[in-house]
Order: C-alpha cells, then sequence, then structure tokens
C-alpha cells in the first residue's frame, strides 16, 4: 500500500557515507517525489552503489539523514515499503529453482508464520510474471533463462513484492533490445499506477524516453532536473570528466 501521508518517496539531506578509509558520498541532497521515475547517472565509483546501500538501511551514515516515505530506511523495509532489483543477483544459476520460486522470494515479506504462499500470494506471482512476459516460462530454472529473461524474472520478483518504492541498479545491462523495451514498458506501467522508481543506469540515449527526472552523481549531487537540462555536455564533462581526469581540462575550455 502506497502511503498517502507524504508526496516525498525518498529524502536524502546531507549524506555523508562510504567505507573504512573511503568517502564515497558528501553532502548529497536529494529528493525524489512520489509517482515518478528518476534515472541516477554517473560513472563507476561516483557513489551509486553507497546510495542505494544507504537507501536500503545496508550502510550507515557518516552524517546526514535518509527518509524513505517519511521513514528510516529500516522501518521502510520493515514496512514493505521499499523493494531493490540488483545488478548482480544472488541467485545461483546452476541451482534448480524455477522462475516461478525466484518472483515468489518477492512475496517472503508478506507470508504469514508458516511461510506458505497463500492465494494472494500467488495471484501477485501470476501478476507479476504476465507483466513482464515469462508467464510461460514459470517452470524453467533460471539458469535456462537468457540475460534478458533473467533480468526481467529478478524484476518481477521486485514487482511480486508491491512495495511503493523500487530501486534498480543497472537493468538494462547485459540485456537484448527486446527486452530493454519490455522493461522500459513495465516501468512506465508501474509510475503510472503509482509506484515510484530510482533507477541507476549508464543508458544514457534512453534516459529521455525512460525518466522524467534526472540525478547526475559524482560523490555529490552534481545536477537534478529534467533530461533536458541535466544531460548536458558540460555538466557531463564535469560527471564523467572528474573519473578520467578530464574535468580540470573542461573547466579551462569554458574559461573566458
Amino acid at each position: 500500500m502506497i502511503p498517502t501521508e507524504t508526496t516525498t518517496a525518498i529524502s536524502v539531506e546531507g549524506l555523508s557515507a562510504g567505507y573504512p578509509g573511503v568517502l564515497a558520498l558528501q553532502e548529497v541532497n536529494l529528493t525524489v517525489r512520489s509517482g515518478r521515475i528518476c534515472a541516477l547517472v554517473g560513472a563507476n565509483g561516483s557513489g551509486k552503489s553507497t546510495l542505494f546501500a544507504a537507501l536500503l538501511g545496508l550502510r550507515s551514515p557518516a552524517q546526514g539523514r535518509v527518509r524513505l516515505f517519511g521513514r528510516s530506511p529500516h522501518a521502510a523495509r520493515r514496512r514493505n515499503l521499499v523493494s531493490y532489483v540488483p545488478q548482480h543477483d544472488q541467485v545461483d544459476p546452476s541451482f534448480p529453482v524455477t522462475v516461478e520460486q525466484t518472483v515468489m522470494m518477492g512475496r517472503y515479506g508478506h507470508l504469514g508464520f508458516t511461510r506458505r504462499p497463500r492465494a494472494a500470494d500467488r495471484e501477485h506471482v501470476e501478476s507479476a510474471l504476465e507483466q513482464v512476459g515469462l508467464a510461460g516460462l514459470r517452470s524453467r530454472t533460471i539458469g535456462e533463462l537468457s540475460g534478458g529473461q533473467r533480468r526481467r524474472t529478478f524484476l518481477a520478483r521486485s514487482i511480486a513484492q508491491r512495495a511503493p518504492l523500487m530501486l534498480l541498479d543497472e537493468p538494462f545491462a547485459g540485456v537484448d533490445r527486446v527486452s530493454e523495451e519490455l522493461i522500459v514498458q513495465v516501468l512506465h506501467q508501474l509510475r503510472d499506477a503509482g509506484t515510484t522508481l530510482l533507477v541507476s543506469t549508464h543508458h544514457l540515449e534512453g534516459i529521455p524516453d525512460l525518466a522524467e527526472e534526472v540525478v547526475l552523481l559524482h560523490r555529490t549531487v552534481l545536477a537534478a532536473g529534467p533530461p533536458g537540462e541535466v544531460l548536458t555536455e558540460e555538466r557531463m564533462a564535469d560527471a564523467f570528466g572528474a573519473v578520467l581526469g578530464l574535468g580540470a581540462a573542461s573547466a579551462e575550455r569554458r574559461q573566458p
């Protein structure tokens, strides 16, 4: 159920976080309104994974605050308000788990004391499978799927969780064109139904068709807003040139 007490899905204030000896994020401020698709863009090492970890409550802030629908990440997870689609899933492709069983994992937080699926759980799994176009492959094992089909399976698992906020890490990495178009269509359907989506992606050319908002990240938020305002040559040089050692040269070229 989507919370009604706030129209802000993600609120990050002055967030600094990282690992021992490494400050991956510094003074990050970010707001994502409910019912939107927001693309998170940045080079490798820009802090995207650390930001996701902080949003999920897996990385404690060195300073600052994170709120999901006005709650702490831990409280939001306990209430099934947030789901996560990782870039690299922990399911062993050699393990004989089926597509349907994998998607049912998304219902774990909704199951009762016996942990046995009820009719409602099976209905949510069926709906998620149909939404991603995998209903006919429900009995196949994960190891029998293509890269795109496997990605859609993990997306269906997140859909079955029925969380009002979804975090997706590189959902288009390694997928074929058909799967990419289907995933975009599904994300739009989820948004239209009221779900908020934060999508980390390197697929820059597809962002205008995917998201209403973009956040450009390099340890801090360099820019945020509509794709046409954020994905400019100058700002992209600042974000990606900083990693490639081109930031200073870019700045010098812009001097009058």
